[in-house]
Parts: C-alpha cells; structure tokens; sequence
C-alpha cells in the first residue's frame, strides 16, 4: 500500500531523494531501500537541492527512509579505489589541494544544513540502520522520532575518519560531550531507549505507528500560528550562544515582535 506522499507528485525524485507536498507539509524520502539508503555525493546534491526548491508555503519537513533501515551510512563503493562512477574516489580527494579538499567537503555538507532553517520545523522518522552518515542525517533535523528497532551508530571514527556532515555539533548538543565522545569513537549502537533517555530523540513508538506519530507530529506543528513558531525556534536555536541576559533581551525583542503584529502595528 503506498504511502500518502507516494501519491503525490513528486518536486524531485533522484539520486534516491523524492520531495513531495503536501499543503504546508513536505516528505523527504529516501528511497534506495535496497541498498538500505546508502548516501553518495549525488545523494547528497539532491537533498541540498531539495531545500533550495522548497516551496515557501512549507512549515514542516518531514525526513523518512523507505525499508527497514532510515540509512545505512556511506555507500561502500566510495571506499573502494575506483570509488562511485562519476564522482571522486576518496583517493581522489586526499591527493586535491587544501582548498579544493575544503570545497568538495563543504559542497558534501550543504545536503545537511538547510534543516534548522528558522522558517520551517523539519523531524526525521527514524527506523532501523541509522549509521554514520545516516546518523548525521537525522541530526541535522531539528526533532526525531525513532521506531523501537532503531539502531544509531557513528562509525567514522571506526573508519580512520571523523563525523564531517554537520553532526559533531547537534550530538553533543544533545547529550553532552563526554556520551559524544564515547558514541564515537568506540562507533557503538545507541538503542531507541538510550536514545530518547539521552535526549538524542525525542520520541520512541512501535515500527508500524512511526508514518502516523510523525504525521500528527507535524500537524500539531503546522495548527501553531506560524510566525510564533518561526520566532521561537530562533530563540531557542539561539539560546546556547548567548548569555542569560542576552536571552532576556532577545525574548523580549521577539515578543515586542509578535505583540505589534498581533496589534496590526507591524512593518
């Protein structure tokens, strides 16, 4: 049986990203199931693509993988020496110059960043596999909702390498430095109770309630009235970076905000 965005046209739908929309509502899919969503350069250009064609009605992105495991990490063919047909090998990119290195990381990022955008509220739906670059994935959301058979791992570390596609920052965010280190470099499996009890997400449901939980999720989000929400997220984006008396002065710029709006003095 299809899924409601299945019977959507799609905005995109390539590279194993299809972006459908759904009124104030958009689905990011990944649909390579069968490889359990592994992620490449292509992969990840479509997704940077996917935020940048976003309509500006959109409230909430909802971020989902199709099969058992939300995604699996890295395509392993990227570790090979002829690496992906099409793209640099890892070879490739260790022999490239300081700055060129710097740029294909960046560009490798941008699929990753759009997420916390202040004008939208993205949630990742999180079930089986969710390793390395699929751990990243769905940190870079800015709420996560695990089946109870998910299993995150940050195996990079693991690998020679380190988590480059934006995670380090929300993972110790969320549930410290020294449980984010430990998670890294020993690239263990984080279950769905850790999870939610680290504050890694926030909540745990049964595989087969995951689509509906995250479908009233997002419609609780869209039902608040939008620019609250947007002003909010900003404040709270914002928190960490600021003292308390900062945060003081911004909430009181942000009401000040809202108040005149509500009033119809606004600009």
């Amino acid at each position: 049986m299809a899924s409601p965005e299945e019977k959507l046209a799609p905005l995109l739908d390539k590279n194993g990203v299809r972006l459908t929309v759904d009124g104030a509502i958009a689905t990011v899919t990944l649909t390579n199931p069968a490889k359990r969503n592994a992620q490449s350069p292509a992969m990840w250009r479509t997704l940077a693509e996917a935020g940048r064609v976003l309509p500006g009605n959109v409230r909430v992105v909802v971020l989902r993988g199709e099969g058992k495991s939300f995604s699996a990490g890295l395509d392993r063919q990227m570790f090979t020496p002829e690496g992906i047909e099409g793209e640099p090998s890892f070879i490739d990119l260790a022999r490239s110059s300081d700055a060129e290195l710097d740029a294909a990381i960046a560009e490798f990022q941008e699929g990753f960043t759009w997420w916390r955008r202040n004008d939208i509220v993205s949630i990742a739906a999180v079930q089986g596999h969710a390793i390395g670059a699929g751990f990243q994935l769905a940190l870079a959301c800015d709420v996560r909702v695990v089946a109870d058979d998910v299993q995150f791992a940050m195996r990079e570390t693991s690998l020679g390498l380190v988590p480059d596609l934006t995670g380090t920052h929300p993972l110790v965010g969320l549930v410290g430095y020294g449980r984010a280190l430990e998670i890294c470099v020993t690239g263990r499996f984080v279950s769905a109770e850790e999870a939610v009890s680290s504050g890694l997400a926030n909540l745990a449901v049964p595989a087969e309630q995951l689509d509906d939980t995250v479908r009233d999720l997002a419609g609780a989000v869209v039902a608040a009235p939008r620019d609250a929400v947007i002003e909010t997220k900003a404040l709270l984006r914002g928190a960490v970076d600021r003292t308390y008396d900062e945060q003081r002065d911004a909430e009181r710029a942000a009401q000040a905000r809202r108040l005149r709006d509500l009033a119809g003095l606004g600009e």
